[in-house]
């Protein structure tokens, strides 16, 4: 089986040759690896059973205004003088509780999609998904800042509403012209965990998180897409609600803060898991033997009968040695 079928075959919960996997790596890790093999060539393709992109505008979606510091097609400036990868929000665009002066970027415009075809045929081995990343609590927070909002939340709901009901109608958008083309899902990222529950209490996230994701998710379904969401932290209260409203695969798949294997057991009827091992512990701690054990007790565990698309729990941080990350792409090429 190809990359690209042994994820389909996970997503439709049945029992591919091999576990497919995906790995993802910061900044960091990649240049650590880089330096190992002498260039990114053996780290381009290593059997990844994903190809994500994103619909952004050249030239516009991201621009350095300055060293280490870089202004997002929304208009936020995101400092990454220490994290390369995402970086700290610096200036909120939303100082009051407003929309009026603020206009989101074009999602119809067709220098988004313009490199589509050529991605997709580049990558005809692989499952095709376009990434929406901070998709509406995330977009949100940046937006206005996550204190203001948890505030907003309280005291002026009605801007909360108007606010993520512009962001979900951005991410509509998005998901119509993205599914103009072949692709296969759509991957949105939207962190609403921390280590021990949701970050806006399970009220909150109902009240105005779920009815967004229903809307969203429903234009992925109506164009015969998967869905897929990132979500870090302890989230696992929300799988049913995530399922019945069209929820196909779910990432992280944190082992820190959720049973893997008890929710495989309970949801792995309708729902697929990506991610699985641990970023937090067995990677920077651990030992090669440790990493490779977890991959393929994972594999084995989580991935019979399909269901399960091996990766790490997040991209493989900075703090990983460099013989873990070895194992790590090893554990996954040979695993059952």
């Amino acid at each position: 089986m190809t990359p690209r079928e042994r994820a389909l075959a996970a997503l439709k919960h049945e029992q591919p040759d091999q576990t497919p996997f995906n790995l993802g790596f910061t900044v960091p890790a990649r240049q650590k690896l880089a330096a190992h093999f002498g260039g990114e060539e053996p780290l381009q393709r290593p059997g990844n059973c994903l190809a994500i992109t994103g619909a952004r505008v050249p030239g516009e979606a991201w621009v350095e205004v300055r060293p280490d510091h870089w202004r997002d097609e929304f208009g936020v400036v995101w400092n990454r003088t220490i994290d390369k990868d995402i970086g700290n929000v610096e200036v909120f665009q939303l100082a009051e509780r407003t929309l009026a002066g603020y206009s989101f970027p074009d999602p119809r415009s067709p220098r988004r999609f313009a490199h589509f075809p050529d991605f997709i045929r580049t990558h005809g081995d692989q499952l095709i998904g376009c990434d929406i990343g901070f998709s509406l609590f995330e977009r949100a927070w940046t937006l206005r800042g996550m204190e203001n909002l948890f505030f907003d939340m309280m005291e002026a709901p009605a801007f909360v509403d108007e606010l993520l009901d512009a962001i979900a109608d951005y991410n509509v958008a998005i998901v119509e012209e993205a599914c103009r083309y072949p692709i296969d899902f759509v991957m949105f990222g939207d962190d609403w965990g921390q280590q021990r529950g949701l970050l806006m209490g399970p009220k909150n996230w109902r009240r105005f998180i779920k009815p967004r994701l229903e809307r969203t998710y429903a234009a992925v379904k109506r164009a015969g897409r998967y869905v897929f969401i990132h979500s870090c932290g302890d989230v696992d209260e929300l799988f049913p609600e995530l399922i019945a409203i069209g929820l196909d695969c779910f990432n992280p798949f944190q082992p820190e803060v959720m049973d893997v294997r008890a929710m495989k057991r309970e949801y792995g009827r309708d729902l697929a898991f990506y991610g699985g091992v641990s970023t937090q512990r067995t990677l920077p701690y651990g030992t090669p033997d440790d990493v490779r054990r977890e991959v393929w007790g994972l594999c084995r565990d989580i991935g019979k009968e399909g269901g399960y698309i091996c990766a790490p729990a997040h991209s493989v941080p900075r703090d990983v040695p460099l013989e873990n990350l070895l194992a790590l792409i090893e554990a996954v090429q040979q695993a059952p």
